[in-house]
């Protein structure tokens, strides 16, 4: 079967400005890492989510700031984390690596994301964090779990990664919680060459230490010296945070893609409308056909990073459904298994949930290719696609 509309593994084309910049910055920049380019794009993505400059820092991709999140939480043996178990793998086990066991939380099974009160139902004395994720690019609701978070004690981590630009309370996906996660991997609305990501740290005191935990380390000299290169140009130290050491690591992020990043931030709004005025209008245009519940939000709370149903008749449906599409050159995918039925969540002994709407939304769910570039033809072909292969199911 010839596939007519892919879904594909690329959400944006680069405009000629955009590649303008990224050629520049081959040609002159110098290093070709952590100079420039780096500095303006953290100074302008701070400013974007309106956060304090100094507190957001590049990194190679999103997985590297779950990482480095995973590590300035310092758990301690017996430690729960709170993460949803309808998610990416790499929203969980980086905590996992650093000694934290999951509180797998359920899903509102309309919106696809926590909710204040699945968070709690998950809390348990041994809570030590709170990882919420925006999937799909749909904001949870902040202010009710960041007060949750702060009248039980717990840490914040916001897993922006699929919502940036989303707003919620008149603030940006990111930047309620203790630190924001943020992924520019090639299918995301803003992207840096297939890879990157940023980390967004509240706590001045801990944002200190994360250049130095970013890149090996490496760290300037507590005192002055005669000669610049005596003893070595710079020092590498353990980098401190409350009188503990955190072992460094090397997640930075090229010059080329900081330098991409900072002139894509100067669209990335434009990107979110368009992609949710095609949505809704994906969505409007199915109205007239119950088989499929989208989650339909007129406003920037949702960016539409993609566009997600659910087939209401159930995963037998939903399996025709697909095939139809298939038949007809348009291919759909099923995404985010619950964390609990992967092979390596079950070796690790974390293969139980009671997770009832994350495992119904997964167990129907259909997810569109809806790629920023997708052509207005493409897309007429897909609405009818999709409703020839309804009728053939009715």
């Amino acid at each position: 079967m010839d596939i007519k509309v892919n879904f594909s593994g690329r959400s944006i084309r680069y405009t000629e400005e955009e590649i303008a910049v990224a050629v520049e910055a081959m040609r002159n920049a110098d290093p070709l890492t952590q100079g420039h380019y780096r500095d303006e794009f953290e100074r302008k993505f701070a400013k974007y989510q309106n956060v304090p400059e100094g507190s957001c820092f590049t990194v190679a991709n999103g997985c590297a700031a779950l990482e480095m999140s995973a590590q300035i939480c310092r758990f301690r043996q017996g430690d729960e984390i709170v993460i949803p178990a309808h998610t990416f793998t790499a929203s969980a086990y980086p905590y996992l690596k650093k000694g934290a066991r999951p509180a797998w939380a359920d899903v509102d099974l309309r919106t696809r994301v926590v909710t204040a009160e699945t968070v709690e139902k998950a809390v348990t004395p041994r809570a030590r964090a709170v990882v919420v994720v925006h999937l799909y690019g749909y904001v949870a609701d902040m202010p009710e779990i960041a007060a949750l978070c702060r009248k039980r004690g717990l840490i914040l981590i916001e897993d922006a990664a699929q919502a940036i630009g989303a707003e919620v309370a008149g603030r940006k996906a990111g930047s309620f919680g203790d630190m924001g996660i943020f992924s520019f991997h090639s299918h995301k609305n803003l992207t840096t060459l297939g890879e990157g990501g940023m980390l967004y740290v509240k706590d001045p005191a801990t944002a200190a230490v994360i250049p130095a935990l970013r890149h090996n380390g490496h760290c300037a000299y507590a005192f002055a010296r005669r000669d610049y290169w005596k003893p070595a140009m710079g020092n590498v130290d353990m980098p401190m945070l409350n009188d503990e050491p955190l072992m460094p690591s090397n997640y930075c992020l090229g010059e080329v893609e900081c330098a991409l990043g900072a002139k894509m931030l100067e669209r990335i709004d434009k990107i979110n409308d368009e992609k949710r005025v095609r949505a809704l209008y994906f969505i409007d245009a199915l109205a007239d056909c119950p088989e499929l519940e989208f989650h339909r939000v007129a406003d920037r709370r949702h960016n539409y990073h993609l566009l997600a149903a659910r087939v209401t008749a159930g995963p037998q449906m939903r399996d025709d459904f697909m095939r139809g599409m298939h038949e007809k050159g348009v291919k759909c995918v099923v995404q985010y298994i619950p964390l609990d039925r992967y092979d390596f969540y079950r070796r690790l002994g974390f293969g139980e949930a009671n997770c009832p709407n994350g495992d119904a939304f997964f167990d129907s769910m259909v997810s569109f290719p809806f790629q920023h570039w997708l052509s207005d033809a493409d897309l007429e072909y897909m609405l009818a696609a999709t409703r020839e292969a309804l009728a053939s199911l009715r």
